[in-house]
């Protein structure tokens, strides 16, 4: 049954169908199978980042054409290849000569012809016609359990023959408030699964729990249940939007960046199949999200394919703002966008704030002799000026000119202070761990 299948996994399942051609199927269905065999084997199917595999049989591979095509140009100038050529043609001087005659050579290049054909004909038709064509391959899940088997369409009068993830969807009977968040292995019982009214309960219930300071732990787990629900009975409209938002604001405000960038993938997906929600918030967060990995090129990308009525908006308008203040370096700008962030922008500006106050604080070292330590409290947003002191001492920066005088009164030895501190930066910042990308 479909349901027991993932919906990232069947998602690069299609991908991976669609970028298969005839000169590479057999090996790419061969593998394909094999990591879905041992990802269901030690289950972890629910778990693994689906997105980010990428099979060894359809990567690009390197051309062979290179020296052929030198040879071909008259590059190979050496005097043995020279030699080489003349002595074929003194024993074979009628070898590279077409004889209209011969029937045998008038088969070959009619076959070599409609292969290129072919080729050329699927080149021109794109991925739609690789899709098509990749039905082949449905028994590459043959050796799973048959009872978690992945669907596919084989029917004749279907318009794509593409995979048919709704085949199999269910409705769940249960009529529990809440349930406890276990991981799929198998085949779901309807028993054991919440109807869509009964959903709607559920979510008024974690919203008042919330409130009411329960513990994130349960929280969290109640909601992957009620994520997990609506997912078993493919239910994809206004209220799965508005579940996945709460969960990310509330793994937001919790610090649990796992949860948080599971439903953020989750809600990119509903957003662009037109299902209304809060579309401009979670932009800003992705921009954020984009910024603290340090990705410029997917950052560029995302940005440059925003639409004017998203860049109107004030919380997108602040994340550009920030990514402008990283972009030229004008840290004063940015810790006031810190100080002033809308929504819950800050919750995601605190993984890389740390960095950029590093970042910050070797710039001034290296333009000042001293400075107090009442200034970087105040420029850099820290709430107090023990906390200023704090991080100096964490970065191996808290040199002052006189140690024994309050924070207050503290001056920061500029040089010394300099000395280490690149090095500490490098150490604590040099790899970006993303928790939970997708």
């Amino acid at each position: 049954m479909s349901e027991a299948w993932p919906p990232q996994l069947k998602e690069w399942v299609a991908k991976c169908l669609g970028q298969m051609t005839d000169l590479n199927r057999q090996e790419a269905q061969a593998e394909l199978r094999q990591v879905i065999a041992d990802s269901f084997a030690s289950q972890t199917l629910w778990s693994t980042d689906w997105a980010g595999i990428q099979l060894k049989a359809l990567q690009p591979q390197p051309s062979l054409q290179l020296s052929t095509t030198l040879k071909r140009k008259g590059h190979d100038n050496s005097p043995s290849s020279k030699k080489a050529k003349k002595a074929a043609k003194t024993t074979h001087p009628t070898s590279s000569t077409f004889d209209p005659n011969d029937r045998a050579a008038l088969d070959r290049r009619a076959r070599r012809f409609q292969r290129e054909h072919n080729i050329e004909r699927e080149k021109t038709q794109g991925g739609h016609t690789a899709l098509r064509t990749s039905l082949s391959a449905s028994h590459l899940f043959n050796n799973l359990n048959s009872r978690s088997s992945l669907p596919l369409d084989h029917s004749e009068d279907s318009e794509t023959n593409a995979v048919d993830w709704e085949k199999s969807a269910i409705v769940g009977t249960s009529k529990e408030i809440f349930r406890e968040y276990l991981r799929l292995t198998s085949e779901p019982n309807p028993e054991q699964i919440r109807p869509f009214h009964i959903l709607e309960q559920t979510l008024l219930e974690l919203k008042k729990r919330f409130r009411e300071k329960t513990p994130y732990s349960w929280i969290c787990s109640q909601f992957k249940s009620l994520r997990q629900d609506l997912t078993v009975q493919r239910i994809k409209n206004g209220f799965t939007v508005k579940v996945y938002e709460i969960h990310a604001r509330i793994s937001l405000e919790c610090g649990d960046m796992v949860e948080y960038n599971q439903c953020q993938a989750t809600l990119k997906t509903l957003y662009e199949l037109g299902i209304p929600g809060q579309v401009e918030e979670f932009t800003a967060y992705r921009i954020l999200m984009l910024l603290h990995g340090r990705n410029r090129t997917e950052l560029n990308l995302y940005v440059g394919q925003l639409t004017p009525k998203l860049k109107s908006d004030l919380a997108v308008q602040h994340a550009l703002r920030v990514q402008r203040a990283l972009a030229i370096g004008n840290y004063h700008a940015l810790f006031e966008l810190y100080s002033d962030s809308p929504n819950m922008g800050a919750y995601i500006m605190d993984h890389f704030v740390a960095r950029e106050r590093a970042r910050a604080v070797m710039v001034i070292v290296k333009a000042y002799r001293t400075i107090p330590l009442s200034f970087i409290h105040q420029e850099l947003a820290f709430e107090t000026i023990e906390q200023a002191r704090e991080f100096l001492e964490d970065h191996s920066a808290a040199h002052f000119t006189n140690p024994n005088s309050p924070d207050s009164d503290k001056t920061l030895d500029c040089k010394l202070a300099g000395a280490l501190l690149a090095q500490t930066f490098e150490e604590k910042y040099r790899k970006v761990l993303i928790k939970g990308a997708i």
